[in-house]
């Protein structure tokens, strides 16, 4: 669905692109990550066509695009209705039953006859994404698009986002790393305006981050601790509550063939051991460093 090649995006003297090579399958939902400035604002606008690229190719395999922007806007004398209408009409659908159906999905369908203008910034954001999609777009842009909701508006954002898998290509960012790891399946991390990352999200997950076990114990934890401590292939060991450590190792295979040695040469009683999973928050903060 997207392909750019060697992309650049400079403002007067500052670089917001630096050569992104962006591949987005159709049909996936693709999470855009990385720190204020990295450049994911700038990305978007590009592959929505609002901003031109300095350099660099962009070539997208619809014209249907839609783009939420992270503050969107809207004339403050329309209805919450007659803004979702007014985008579905300069769609070109034919489907208005997706008007109302849209309003009730995002949440906004008993505010539907009033006035924009009196809006949270939450109920706005909502407002937004029924713009969005309610023409049936086969390519969705979306710039933080729960930064402003509480926690039942983002559930409900996240599950749309989940729904749209399949029938339309998303592509999102979000400084909100558990939501991406929620609904996304590819990940792209940009720092700097550098895409240093791209990829299955299971690819990031298993290929980074540092390997992390979760040991449940009976009796004290501390003759354990002493001993891990001691091994040079230990590098934190961290008590969770008086029965259960995390040990964080330097290696994987190292933490396999040796973990199981030192707990049975403690005389531990080991009620269980399991690899804790990473987290997108914990791989990214590794990788960005």
């Amino acid at each position: 669905m997207i392909r750019t090649l060697d992309l650049y995006k400079d403002y007067s003297s500052t670089r917001a692109l630096n050569g992104v090579d962006l591949t987005v399958d159709s049909g996936s939902v693709y999470g855009l990550v990385g720190p204020n400035g990295a450049g994911k604002t700038t990305l978007l606008g590009v592959l929505s066509g609002l901003r031109s690229a300095t350099a660099g190719q962009t070539e997208i395999g619809t014209d249907r695009i839609a783009m939420l922007p992270d503050t969107p806007f809207f004339d403050p004398w329309l209805t919450a209705h007659e803004v979702v209408a007014l985008a579905h009409s300069m769609s070109g659908s034919t489907d208005v039953a997706r008007i109302d159906e849209l309003l009730e999905l995002t949440g906004i369908a008993d505010a539907a006859d009033r006035a924009v203008g009196g809006f949270s910034r939450g109920m706005l954001q909502r407002l937004g994404l029924a713009s969005t999609l309610v023409g049936g777009p086969q390519l969705v842009l979306l710039d933080e698009p729960c930064s402003a909701l509480d926690p039942l508006g983002r559930r409900e954002v996240l599950d749309l986002i989940t729904r749209l898998r399949g029938e339309a290509t998303v592509v999102f960012s979000s400084h909100i790393l558990a939501d991406v790891q929620e609904v996304c399946d590819t990940v792209g991390i940009l720092r700097e305006g550098t895409l240093i990352f791209q990829g299955r999200l299971q690819d990031l997950l298993v290929g980074h981050a540092v390997p992390r076990y979760l040991v449940r114990l009976r009796g004290s934890v501390e003759p354990v601790i002493n001993r891990l401590r001691e091994a040079d292939w230990v590098h934190d060991v961290a008590v969770l509550d008086p029965e259960m450590i995390r040990v964080t190792a330097g290696s994987l295979e190292v933490a396999e063939a040796e973990l199981v040695a030192v707990l049975a040469g403690t005389g531990a009683h080991v009620v269980s051991l399991v690899p804790e999973a990473p987290s997108l928050e914990d791989v990214f903060l590794e990788v960005v460093q």
